[in-house]
């Protein structure tokens, strides 16, 4: 198939299609963000880059099959200023219709968030279908409604795969975590097999101990945040996800709950994941989050955290609470591990934000398969 992806970002679109098994002949692909551009281009270096959206009419295309495309939501977002069609970035909206109607491909996708239902409505008066919401939390462990429309046939929600936060995060997925000299990960504390050592502090080191499967060491530093007083338990939101929030309630400042979903990542999330809110480790036990505070309670990683409601302040055991780093951020948005390496940790967050889920693309471009075979 000619793919042509507008909006196309870190091309997420091309992942789906390999995980649908989908063949491509040609990607184009329309992107600006030169950081963006440059992730596509170490992961897809095949990709055929045609610059800004705008400039559509002076593009010759072979065939197109198959438009794919997320158009910038800022203005529709209910987390926005809801601007809708006077904002420019929701303008290009009308781009992509255009491009719809010149190159006539067999089947279109396009992706935005949720919105008020005039402004759907509208959208959905230009495409001739009616989109379906899909969370990604069915897929992966982030809470992310987006709407799709499509006029790919017979479209299903995916299974549910019940993946929670705590199973992405480096203390649960095998990796060892660092901060300072060498360690050792033997239980005996004998062996050079067993030994994790930082070649570069920035960056991971991976050993072998007698064959097992690779050592990770991931340095977390700049990620854990400062504990301090301010610290408000909202007992009644531990349920739903939500452990607390720092000085006042906004979503940079809010502590999430690794035995939940993760929220749903922002583009302009800024540096240091600012906006993306801060995670638990040393989690309350999960079937006993109504139980009175009363000693350690149950955590699967090596740190432990422990939390009172008393005086309405966290205290802190041994243990910390911090952001997420950019591979847990791939991982919430089902990339592979370091696809957005190379640029700096502030552009990666604002890709993954801006990005899609995989596996949800994936599981709609797998319908249009079906529909072929």
């Amino acid at each position: 198939m000619n793919i042509l992806s507008l909006f196309d970002g870190i091309s997420c679109g091309q992942v789906a299609l390999q995980r649908a098994g989908i063949k491509v002949n040609h990607y184009y692909a329309s992107e600006i963000d030169k950081y963006a551009i440059s992730v596509t281009q170490k992961n897809h270096p095949n990709t055929i880059h045609l610059g800004d959206v705008q400039n559509w009419r002076e593009w010759d295309l072979h065939k197109i099959d198959l438009l794919i495309g997320g158009s910038p939501c800022q203005g529709f977002s209910f987390a926005g200023k809801q601007l809708n069609f006077d904002d420019p970035r929701s303008k290009l909206f009308f781009e992509y219709v255009d491009v719809l109607k010149h190159y006539k491909p067999k089947y279109f996708l396009l992706e935005n968030v949720k919105m008020k239902k005039e402004y759907q409505d509208i959208i959905s008066s230009y495409l001739g279908v009616e989109p379906i919401e899909i969370n990604s939390n069915l897929v992966s462990a982030q809470n992310r409604r987006r709407l799709y429309w499509t006029n790919i046939p017979g479209i299903e929600q995916p299974e549910d795969k019940n993946i929670l936060l705590k199973d992405i995060v480096h203390e649960s997925f095998g990796e060892i975590l660092f901060d300072s000299d060498p360690f050792n990960v033997n239980p005996c504390g004998r062996g050079m097999g067993g030994v994790v050592t930082p070649l570069n502090f920035k960056h991971p080191t991976i050993t072998t101990n007698k064959g097992d499967a690779p050592k990770i060491a991931i340095p977390l530093n700049e990620y854990i945040v400062p504990f301090d007083k301010t610290l408000q338990i909202l007992d009644k939101e531990v349920e739903r996800g939500k452990v607390g929030y720092f000085r006042k309630d906004s979503q940079a400042n809010r502590v999430y709950y690794i035995h939940n979903k993760a929220i749903t990542l922002c583009g302009d999330a800024g540096g240091g994941a600012a906006k993306m809110g801060q995670y638990l480790f040393g989690c309350i036990t999960p079937d006993r989050v109504n139980k009175r505070q009363n000693g350690q309670r149950f955590n699967e990683g090596r740190k432990f955290y422990t939390l009172t409601a008393q005086d309405k302040h966290g205290v802190l055991i041994e243990g910390y609470i911090r952001k997420l780093t950019p591979i847990e951020c791939e991982r919430l948005q089902t990339l592979p591990d370091n696809y957005t390496e190379g640029v700096s940790n502030t552009q990666r967050y604002k890709a993954l934000g801006n990005g899609w889920t995989v596996d949800v693309i994936a599981h709609i471009l797998g319908f249009m398969k079906a529909g072929e075979s």
